[in-house]
């Protein structure tokens, strides 16, 4: 397998021994990886990566078609065992037409879509110009409706409340939904009123909303009154009246 000798250790962050490491590249060369390298948004150690968790650190690949995935690895100090769990709660995420397409798992390893765009903080600095407005509330209507889709599956992301790492936004405006190693079937889904209330009311992001909507905006109490009819009534019609209060 192709790549760089640092990121083919991170493979088996951290503290992997080589018999480890070796494992795992058989591992990822069965899946259909054919190379790995040192891209992405952040740091660790001296490279870079697309993004670390307690569970595992995904990476930038390439497999036999030349095509740009995401693999995530697990990491040898997580508490998981395997990443059959995360596979099939994302395969579930994925037949709602949510989250990154999943392609292909094994022990230690996902092999995921890479989806290229910018973090929605990044993506809402560069907006400017007219129908700024308007793209904006597109992309909010987007990805509420993604989250409307995951409560009505009864799937929890967990961290989707943490908005500034769990949406990238596409070229085309489109919001995807990332990162579900916290996601849960067992919990109540609140995906919806969670980044309704990271968007509009208690976070940087909402900063910047409201700055963009400008005297547009219902005011807190407002919003908070609609997210308490949709969370008592999770449905079509509560989802349909957020929307309107939101003026979506």
């Amino acid at each position: 397998m192709a790549g760089n000798a640092d990121i083919l250790a991170v493979i088996g962050y951290p503290n992997a021994t080589l018999r480890q490491k070796k494992s795992r590249i058989r591992e990822l060369s069965n899946l259909g990886i054919r190379s790995v390298s040192s891209s992405g948004p952040t740091a660790l150690g001296k490279i870079s990566v697309l993004g670390k968790g307690y569970v595992g650190v995904v990476v930038l690949a390439k497999d036999m078609r030349n095509r740009l995935l995401a693999v995530k690895s697990r990491r040898t100090d997580s508490p998981r065992t395997h990443m059959k769990h995360e596979a099939d709660l994302l395969k579930t995420v994925n037949q709602t037409g949510v989250g990154p397409r999943l392609y292909a798992h094994s022990k230690n390893f996902l092999v995921m879509e890479y989806v290229s765009g910018q973090k929605i903080g990044d993506w809402l600095e560069s907006l400017e110009g007219a129908g700024t407005s308007a793209r904006l509330k597109k992309m909010i209507r987007m990805v509420l409706t993604d989250c409307y889709r995951l409560d009505a599956a009864g799937i929890d992301h967990g961290e989707i409340n943490n908005i500034s790492k769990h949406v990238i936004v596409r070229a085309n405006d489109k919001p995807v939904l990332i990162d579900f190693e916290g996601a849960s079937v067992k919990r109540r889904a609140s995906n919806v009123t969670s980044i309704t209330q990271a968007i509009f009311i208690s976070s940087p992001i909402a900063k910047k909303v409201q700055k963009i909507y400008r005297n547009n905006l219902p005011s807190k109490d407002a919003i908070i009154s609609s997210l308490r009819e949709y969370k008592a009534q999770p449905n079509k019609q509560t989802f349909g009246m957020l929307l309107e209060r939101l003026r979506l």
